[in-house]
């Protein structure tokens, strides 16, 4: 049985024992015509992951699932992913809920390390029941191509009842308007006497308002660029900037760039020693690493800037008093996309046209965008300056 160490090489190096690569698994197609040229496990799963490399994050999150799956057969049921039944995989869905032994499944460290690194493990803590069902969405997906491409005859997952799942009634994962207030003045307290801890405190500022008075998801921020940014005239003849982000399935959407992003961006840029205003098509990243450093950040390194002030504007939050527990808590356990939720319901609850507050998200596809702007753009432009404000 090889040791935890072995764990981050197994899926890109031969499986360590042959009746393990899946080549004589007991749920392999016998006869017939593959669509695919694997003959082992590992072979085909990355057949399967090379249709999502052009798209960075879902390419990343179907990697992560697939792989989880795929060390736990081997090393912890020592079957290879082509001889799981259905009970392997209820079986699989309850080990995510509490990965065991800790050592071998679940990382010590609280930031994510590479995967080369000696402490890198599949796993960073239990998964919560959505994180679950979303990985077994996405294994079902697996599973139901390796049967379409020939190399598996039955999906073991295809046998698991399927929910209808009711709709909540409101988005629970956000920040009342207290809360995030709280954050905002934990930003305002952060020190700025050295150039060192200036530069946190402008980054910190601009990403929180990219985040909040844009709506951006955090992979939106690492992969769009300053000179996304523009301005155009409305038929009022006023001047007004946008920022056009390329987002999830490769959609573009319009996102109003207010006075208040603008004049954060200003003042961000002038930190980094940058014009005020970007230039079109200037390929500087919306978010700068510390340091002369001019390439755009992780999505998990920004991530960990958000709970990072998350974390310690709760530990400041719970010093208060007991009475603030429950609140420090919940301030705790935010992540970045609750500032999403957040931009989202703030905006709702401020009265903002609910069609706005889509368009604003970019919850439905939208068309590239024209020469001019329409009306109804400008509209929501004006509307979005008026009711949704940072206020720093």
């Amino acid at each position: 049985m090889p040791d935890a160490t072995s764990l981050p090489a197994l899926f890109e190096s031969p499986c360590p024992s042959p009746d393990l690569d899946g080549s004589v698994g007991l749920n392999r197609v016998k006869g017939g015509h593959k669509q695919i040229a694997a003959d082992t496990d590992a072979d085909a799963l990355k057949g399967f992951l090379a249709r999502y490399v052009a798209t960075k994050t879902t390419f990343e999150n179907y990697r992560k699932e697939v792989e989880r799956l795929y060390l736990w057969a081997v090393f912890q049921l020592h079957r290879p992913i082509s001889s799981l039944t259905h009970e392997d995989m209820l079986t699989y869905e309850r080990f995510m809920a509490d990965p065991q032994p800790t050592d071998r499944w679940v990382s010590d460290s609280r930031q994510r390390l590479p995967r080369g690194h000696a402490g890198w493990r599949p796993f960073q803590g239990p998964l919560s029941p959505t994180s679950r069902r979303q990985a077994m969405v996405i294994l079902n997906v697996m599973f139901g191509w390796l049967v379409s491409a020939g190399y598996l005859a039955g999906n073991p997952l295809s046998l698991s009842r399927q929910r209808q799942r009711k709709a909540k009634p409101r988005i629970t994962r956000y920040l009342d308007p207290s809360l995030w207030a709280e954050v905002k003045q934990y930003i305002d307290r952060m020190p700025r006497e050295s150039d060192r801890e200036r530069t946190h405190y402008h980054r910190n500022r601009w990403l929180f308002t990219l985040l909040y008075l844009g709506g951006l998801r955090i992979s939106e921020v690492g992969e769009n660029t300053m000179g996304a940014f523009f301005c155009r005239r409305d038929r009022d003849g006023e001047e007004r900037w946008w920022l056009e982000v390329l987002g999830k399935g490769e959609k573009t959407r319009l996102v109003p760039a207010t006075s208040e992003m603008m004049t954060e961006l200003a003042r961000y840029r002038r930190e980094c020693g940058l014009s005020p205003y970007p230039s079109p098509g200037e390929a500087t990243p919306l978010v700068l690493p510390i340091g002369k450093n001019m390439k755009s950040m992780t999505r998990a390194a920004l991530h960990n800037i958000v709970k990072t002030v998350f974390e310690k504007a709760a530990v400041e939050l719970r010093l208060r008093g007991p009475e603030f527990a429950g609140r420090a808590e919940q301030l705790s356990r935010a992540s970045a996309h609750w500032l999403r939720h957040t931009a989202g319901s703030h905006m709702a609850d401020g009265n903002l046209d609910l069609r706005h507050v889509r368009d604003n998200l970019g919850h439905e596809s939208l068309k590239t965008t024209s020469q001019y702007l329409h009306s109804d753009d400008d509209q929501r432009h004006k509307d979005t300056e008026r009711r949704h404000r940072i206020n720093w």
